[in-house]
């Protein structure tokens, strides 16, 4: 394969873009000379402010990284590429650098995610007890894949390597609630009892 814009190298494309700024303070990309053009956001002044009150916490600034994607998700339900930009020039970062922080923890998201989150536990004694049948299941009941969300944006459907639950196997973590000791239907009952 050629070696085109893939994973980091097209990340880094997109963090690192030049982009004019309108303004309204939102970054733009034009459409001009035949390039497709993203409009992005950035950080409200309301998180800005709380993101800069914690630097006074951390030895280095860049210790408060956590918290400031913490908060970023808070307001927006995920963190996407232009949070990352935002984030890198607040912290004086590489874009880039936030977005290896950002994708490294499984409890962030760079992208917009349903109301619930419903992740089935794939590790071995949860796989042995059906739990990736329960998950291939939920899919074909949910009508959506792993990692995906139901267009009414109500449930989104994700694995987890391992939620700490062995002994009551299968598990699946809904809303940071455990239900343990699975079947097919108990699954379903509780993911359609989701609003």
């Amino acid at each position: 394969m050629g070696g085109g814009l893939q994973g980091p190298r097209l990340v880094r494309l997109l963090c690192n873009a030049h982009l004019p700024v309108c303004s309204d303070g939102r970054t733009r990309l034009r459409v001009a000379e035949g390039r497709v053009g993203l409009e992005l956001g950035s950080l409200s002044p309301e998180t800005q402010r709380k993101i800069e009150a914690l630097f006074p916490r951390y030895p280095e600034k860049r210790g408060a990284l956590l918290p400031a994607i913490y908060l970023v998700q808070a307001e927006k339900g995920y963190v996407g590429p232009q949070d990352a930009r935002a984030l890198a020039e607040l912290f004086g970062l590489e874009p880039v650098d936030v977005w290896e922080v950002l994708t490294f923890y499984n409890m962030f998201y760079t992208s917009a995610q349903g109301r619930h989150h419903v992740y089935v536990c794939t590790n071995l004694p949860c796989s042995l007890r059906g739990a990736r049948t329960l998950l291939k299941e939920l899919e074909s009941h949910l009508g959506i894949r792993c990692g995906q969300t139901t267009p009414d944006g109500r449930v989104t459907l994700a694995h987890e390597e391992c939620l700490g639950s062995c002994g009551t196997a299968p598990v699946m973590r809904v809303d940071g609630e455990y239900v343990e000791n699975l079947d097919l239907s108990e699954a379903k009952r509780v993911v359609d009892s989701l609003e």
